[in-house]
């Protein structure tokens, strides 16, 4: 396999999606646990979670997808891809809106999770080898206009990237 020397959008990207999957992984963990403390630190890390998949998404619908469209010619994978967003940013506002009190707040996370983990793969399998193969995209070049934009949405969330 060939070693690229510049980290590009597609590898930001799939850090982000690592970070997360990890959240998932910590929140299940937390969720065997009936502690008091317990219900605390997964309703943060909840929210976390909340926000990290918030601005992850915002940063591929503005920037990573448009560019995508314009340079693959296969775009079924990115009309999957908004559609899958559209419905993790449904569960993200009841898990938002929701508290420990809610009986269904485990669910909706891990349902989130494994929604994520379908979009993961995709992009991971089918969407990421077709923008690194389109000519047009600089890719390298979009990993710093990525970084930079979710950089600038978690200081207005008011966490640091």
């Amino acid at each position: 396999m060939a070693t690229r020397s510049a980290k590009d959008a597609c590898d930001l990207l799939d850090a982000d999606h690592k970070k997360v999957q990890k959240m998932f992984k910590d929140y299940e963990e937390l969720s065997g646990s009936r502690a008091r403390s317990t219900a605390q630190k997964k309703m943060d890390l909840a929210r976390q979670i909340c926000m990290e998949l918030t601005v992850h998404a915002q940063i591929e619908e503005e920037i990573f997808y448009p560019a995508c469209r314009e340079a693959i010619k296969d775009t079924d994978i990115l009309d999957e891809a908004t559609v899958e967003h559209q419905s993790a940013k449904d569960l993200i506002a009841q898990i938002e809106q929701g508290s420990e009190a809610d009986e269904m707040f485990d669910a909706k996370v891990k349902v989130l999770g494994e929604y994520i983990n379908h979009h993961v793969k995709e992009e991971k399998n089918e969407l990421f080898p077709k923008a690194r193969a389109a000519r047009k995209l600089d890719l390298v070049a979009m990993r710093d206009e990525l970084e930079a934009r979710k950089e600038e949405l978690m200081a207005e969330m008011g966490a640091e990237a």
